[in-house]
């Protein structure tokens, strides 16, 4: 039974990078990445509504009043997610936008961890622990700079310190978002309604930002006919975010935290690299050259140095 929750880790690591792949079609029919990230978000909570209900998990609910209200935001990091990814993979790809996300993912973690922050259990700063932050900043560093060798120069040196800064922060607010929806589901002791209300803070969340922005003239109005026309698979990213969260809360008290976190990131940069080299989902294809080849595993090793030490 093991081994299927590891097997389990690893796949919903590889569907984080799907899902940020499969949702640039809905970005490219809604004509808005804010808007494309609102539908995305909005199908994960029909989705675990719907598995909260067969459940019979409905009951959760009502402890919602009597938890502390830091445990109830964690959603507001999915959108941040979703919408950089939409926004970063055409001009990164998505070997390099997950090697950023997982950077980010690595040393908001650490931060975490030795402090002991959100509910964490607090663990040493260790020589492990530094040595695996050194090596996937090296992984990431030889990611990028092959990135920018093959093609991507074309971009100005500011534009590119903003989306790599994006990159990060993207990947930095999934642990916190981890930890703050660990928390709240040992209070309400249900994972299916946990995951719920997180999808519905992030959809809330995004829809009155999506809203601003239409006002102030900061977004195009979203299109909601061209909806028709996205492939069946442009609809997987909201299957894809509810399926990690749902089986990330089943996993973690059977196999721990640490052991997740290092094979969902693992299948993260995997499943990355191979939609990078095959050109999967209408993405433009970058074939792993030996440099990205040395800083995904770089990334893999650091991971594992970091999360097991």
């Amino acid at each position: 039974m093991t081994l299927v929750f590891l097997a389990a880790a690893l796949a919903v690591g590889g569907l984080l990078a799907l899902q940020a792949s499969v949702n640039l079609q809905l970005g490219k029919a809604v004509g808005t990445p804010y808007g494309a990230a609102t539908v995305q978000l909005a199908v994960s909570a029909v989705l675990l509504a719907v598995v909260a209900a067969v459940a019979g998990g409905w009951g959760a609910l009502a402890g919602l009043g009597d938890v502390e209200w830091w445990k109830l935001v964690g959603g507001i990091a999915s959108p941040v997610y979703i919408t950089s990814a939409i926004l970063l993979f055409p001009r990164l790809g998505a070997l390099a936008s997950v090697g950023l996300f997982v950077t980010g993912q690595m040393f908001a973690s650490i931060a975490l961890d030795v402090g002991g922050l959100l509910g964490v259990e607090r663990r040493p700063l260790g020589p492990g622990m530094l040595l695996g932050a050194v090596v996937v900043l090296a992984g990431i560093v030889v990611v990028i700079r092959s990135q920018l060798t093959d093609g991507q120069g074309q971009t100005s040196a500011a534009a590119r310190i903003g989306w790599i800064a994006l990159g990060l922060v993207a990947g930095a607010v999934l642990p916190v978002q981890g930890a703050t929806n660990a928390a709240l589901r040992r209070a309400l002791d249900d994972p299916f309604v946990t995951g719920l209300w997180s999808f519905v803070v992030a959809t809330a969340t995004i829809a009155v930002a999506l809203i601003v922005l239409v006002i102030t003239g900061r977004t195009p109005r979203p299109r909601l006919a061209p909806l028709r026309t996205v492939p069946w698979w442009g609809w997987l990213g909201g299957v894809a975010a509810a399926a990690y969260v749902t089986v990330t809360f089943t996993v973690i008290p059977e196999i721990g935290a640490a052991t997740t976190i290092a094979l969902t990131v693992t299948g993260q940069q995997l499943v990355s690299a191979a939609i990078d080299h095959r050109g999967w989902f209408q993405l433009p294809s970058k074939p792993v050259t030996s440099g990205r080849l040395a800083g995904l595993v770089a990334l893999i090793a650091g991971c594992a140095l970091v999360q097991l030490a």
